[in-house]
């Protein structure tokens, strides 16, 4: 290409529309700029000359589904058409499958490389961008992905002019020098409204948000539930973002200082990405930002630039995933854009990132209630394998499945699908020998986790997180009662104690959170907690009244862990209508003694041979005591 004095150079090679694409000859491959950035002018253009032109294979990222290329690659009389998409998902939809011959499947930071070792030929590029600036700089705007690589190695690049284009700062740029054809033409960049709510999107929502650590790094898919866990994050402090995608709700955080970029570890001070999907606010947002730096694929999307930022957070769609922690994923009916061929990219790169997590988030039914997400086997092709799946979330609950066994993530799978399909699971894992021969369906798996009466406590500098027992607690009680102090077991169970088998403690952790309730305090990561502190009851239907027990580990007793756990138990008792609480005790178990009067309830205290019977009511309220008479 001849190199002059550039304002020359554009004028030159300013043509109109029917000029440009009249140079592209039958046989190319000619590559078109993404999603949002894509010149509608010029695909428009396309599709007239495209009766002309025999075998012309247009190379795209598989792009929004309302796009003028996507709508006339399927409306073209001329059938002249073959649209290349790059894309990693298993094609299980009918409206995908049906073109699954043309897809790519490569991973998004792979894919600049792919263009530049010309491997794949691009005859030419349609590309979009900005006006150019004082020095011949345009901006590739709100798709720099991997539009830049595409333009670098086409042999003829066509840029679509448009002033609506903002000036994305960062790598975005390509100067007037390194393109061939100039089409001015002024239009409304394509734009996608709020997506729509689903019945689960908050509450899955409100389970991934509780992964996300002040401090984060983001990086957040496309659809409904992201954008339910933007509105989630209100709350957080010092979010960085270093995403595929930008949306809306990053901005609106932004706006809110929620994200500050301060503590990213990268690129800090900077909103990092590759593209930008969603309204004209948006658009306007992203124009001359000092805060906003948008770099090419190669970069945003490889695993080892990912893991260079503090607690890297990828959250991510997944169509569906089986009891062993495979995964499908494709464009779901409530989510506009069609691709996923990040992923696996953020999940590895999160997950090796200092204190980073991977998370995969899904509805656990379809849409009409009728078949789990949560399945046995997934059918069609595998996108997350097991050793890269770590967190998932549905609407009842959050799991990790890092570091466990086939069997640890059927049981904990199960427990965050939808109950109606539990029983139904849990064979099916039984069949598979997942589950040894020993289990039985209990009622803890029926039950759906009540996550509002999860608390977190400030103890000693640290946080310790108060909760309702799950299913999946067995292995973490065990461990807790084979470290209690020997006193304590003896307190606990009323004789010595050495072995805490599952057969013995079941009935500890399979509660169905109704007639009985457990609640544990924990310390550290889902996944890998441990059990400080246990408070349970089990109710006598008899009676309507609930026996109530609980241990403390030896170095977490007074500090308020056992009166938190009574209020939680009495808080949780009185909404199930039960009467009142008792339990057996030693005389000597003072703690115990003083952990039942702390209870705003009066206490009746009577004997069972040699061991002491608390007991009290909720409809019979204490006397009031003067500060003498109050327990510590």
């Amino acid at each position: 290409m001849a190199m002059g004095y550039w304002p020359d150079d554009y004028v030159a090679k300013l043509v109109t529309a029917e000029q440009a694409l009249g140079r592209i000859k039958s046989g190319q491959r000619v590559f078109i700029g993404s999603s949002c950035g894509e010149p509608q002018h010029l695909v428009k253009e396309l599709a007239e000359q495209s009766c002309r032109l025999t075998d012309l294979e247009i190379t795209r990222l598989l792009s929004l589904e309302s796009a003028p290329l996507t709508l006339i690659a399927h409306r073209s009389q001329c059938h002249n058409l073959n649209v290349r998409s790059f894309y990693l998902g298993s094609c299980l939809p009918r409206s995908l499958a049906a073109d699954s011959r043309f897809f790519t499947p490569i991973h998004l930071s792979a894919l600049p490389r792919l263009f530049a070792s010309r491997r794949i030929h691009l005859h030419a590029a349609l590309i979009q961008v900005s006006p150019p600036d004082d020095f011949g700089w345009m901006s590739l705007g709100v798709s720099v992905d991997v539009t830049q690589a595409a333009a670098a190695a086409a042999d003829l690049v066509i840029a679509q002019v448009n002033p609506r284009m903002p000036r994305v700062l960062g790598r975005s740029f390509i100067h007037v020098n390194d393109v061939d054809l100039f089409v001015e033409h002024e239009e409304p960049l394509i734009t996608v409204e709020a997506f729509p709510d689903m019945p689960a999107a908050d509450q899955i929502a409100r389970h991934t948000a509780n992964l996300v650590d002040d401090g984060s790094t983001l990086q957040i898919s496309l659809g409904a539930t992201p954008r339910a866990i933007l509105l989630a994050l209100a709350e957080k402090n010092d979010l960085g973002v270093h995403s595929q995608f930008l949306t809306d709700g990053f901005m609106h955080l932004a706006a809110k200082g929620v994200i500050t970029n301060r503590k990213k570890g990268l690129n800090e001070g900077k909103m990092v990405a590759s593209a930008a999907i969603g309204s004209e606010n948006l658009y306007e947002f992203l124009h001359d930002n000092p805060g906003i730096d948008f770099m090419p694929s190669d970069y945003v999307n490889n695993p080892g630039i990912i893991a260079q930022h503090h607690r890297m957070v990828s959250v991510q769609l997944a169509e569906s995933i089986d009891l062993t922690g495979q995964a499908t994923a494709d464009a779901l009916a409530y989510n506009n854009y069609s691709g996923v061929t990040g992923m696996v990219d953020f999940l590895r790169g999160a997950a090796q990132s200092p204190e980073g997590k991977a998370i995969l988030m899904l509805p656990s039914t379809t849409a009409d209630g009728r078949k789990s997400r949560i399945v046995p086997v997934v059918e069609g092709a595998v996108v997350v394998c097991r050793g890269d799946l770590h967190y998932v979330v549905t609407e009842f609950g959050a799991a990790n499945l890092f570091g466990k066994t086939l069997g640890e993530r059927a049981l904990a799978m199960i427990s965050i699908a939808h109950p109606d399909f539990r029983e139904e699971l849990f064979y099916e894992a039984k069949e598979a020998g997942l589950l040894g021969p020993e289990r039985t369906l209990s009622d803890s798996l029926y039950g759906v986790y009540p996550s509002a009466l999860e608390k977190t406590l400030e103890v000693d500098g640290g946080k310790i997180l108060l909760r309702p027992i799950k299913p999946t607690d067995e292995r973490l009680v065990q461990d807790h009662f084979y470290n209690l102090d020997k006193k304590d077991v003896v307190a606990r169970f009323l004789h010595e104690k050495a072995s805490f088998s599952r057969m013995e403690l079941g009935g500890v952790w399979e509660v169905d959170y109704s007639q009985d309730f457990a609640v544990v305090a924990v310390v550290g990561e889902l996944g890998f907690e441990e059990v400080v502190g246990i408070g349970g009851y089990i109710t006598d239907p008899a009676k309507n009244l609930a026996e109530v027990s609980f241990s403390i580990s030896r170095g977490w007793q007074k500090k308020g862990l056992g009166k938190a756990l009574m209020n939680t138990l009495a808080e949780r008792a009185r909404e199930g209508g039960l009467y009142g609480f008792y339990a057996h005790t030693a005389p000597s178990n003072r703690a115990m003694i003083r952990l039942f009067l702390s209870l705003t309830y009066k206490v009746r205290t009577t004997f069972d041979g040699d061991t002491l019977v608390l007991s009290c009511r909720f409809s019979e309220p204490a006397p009031e005591k003067t500060a003498e008479e109050h327990p510590a």
